[in-house]
């Protein structure tokens, strides 16, 4: 499995990121990373990340328990309210992914708790 540390500080990172549909206690949207872009470690109060793959794989880490997921074309993973976690592309090779949250209101806290 790839190194981590490597990645870009969060105020440098940048990921396609586009919304499908945001209801008040719903979101879909897609996201593409590649090379060294990620989605950072954060945790959210009271929704899941529900990820389905459409594209390549995804690395989906988790702070508790602490492991890692690859979820690759046509799998799902889900990540529970208040685990953090973050997502990366394996081996920097594009990831393309849907990201159902919900359900109740997103909120996104950086970091792990």
């Amino acid at each position: 499995m790839q190194t981590m540390d490597n990645l870009r500080s969060p105020n440098e990172r940048t990921y396609g990121l586009e919304h499908v549909a945001v209801g008040v206690d719903v979101r879909v949207s897609t996201l593409s990373l590649v090379g060294d872009e990620c989605v950072p470690w954060h945790w959210h109060t009271r929704t899941s990340d529900i990820f389905f793959c459409l594209e390549g794989t995804a690395v989906v880490e988790t702070h508790n328990p602490g492991n890692a997921r690859l979820v690759n074309v046509g799998e799902r993973y889900d990540v529970p309210p208040g685990v953090p976690h973050r997502v990366t592309p394996l081996g920097g090779k594009r990831c393309r992914f849907v990201l159902v949250q919900g359900v109740g209101k997103a909120d996104f806290h950086p970091g792990r708790p």
